[in-house]
């Protein structure tokens, strides 16, 4: 379960507005972090946003297929993104990463910024805490759990293969 504070964007953001592409060279995702949204929200940029949940509207993260944009909202300090829908690729990278997404119509659109709000990765439950709101979003399957809870899809094949080598299945 994560709490914290909600910021709120728009439809179609896509990669080049999570990180611009003059940053792809970046030597490390918190020199990312620090350009992170920083052409439509220059308050973001640069500062701690530990805890932090995300909200976007429809097609989040749409338009490239480069990881650096989920890298970049991670190592913001942002626990996790909210959408009403996202790009295929965006999710996929997200997830590869470990960190978590999760897609909720309703609740992306009825979070306003600055609400407080839990999530609860187990169940898929939503809670605008400042306004007592509760919404559904699906909760992840066993293998995102595994993949997410590794720290990312490398993490998770190296553990398990390891496991394998030890008798461990």
């Amino acid at each position: 379960m994560v709490t914290g504070k909600a910021l709120k964007y728009g439809n179609n953001i896509d990669t080049d507005v999570i990180i611009p592409a003059r940053y792809l060279n970046a030597p490390s995702p918190t020199e990312l972090a620090k350009h992170c949204m920083e052409d439509i929200d220059p308050d973001f940029a640069g500062q701690p946003h530990q805890g932090d949940i995300m909200i976007g509207g429809w097609n989040f993260g749409c338009g490239s297929s480069r990881e650096h944009a989920p890298i970049a909202i991670q190592a913001s300090g942002i626990s996790c993104v909210i959408a009403a829908s996202f790009a295929r690729i965006f999710y996929r990278n997200s997830i590869n990463i470990g960190f978590p997404i999760l897609e909720c119509p309703e609740a992306a659109e009825a979070i306003q910024p600055g609400d407080m709000v839990s999530v609860d990765y187990d169940t898929g439950k939503i809670t605008d805490e400042t306004t007592g709101a509760e919404f559904q979003a699906v909760a992840f399957p066993p293998f995102i759990k595994n993949i997410i809870s590794h720290g990312g899809l490398l993490s998770y094949l190296k553990d398990k293969q390891n496991a394998n080598k030890e008798g461990q299945v």
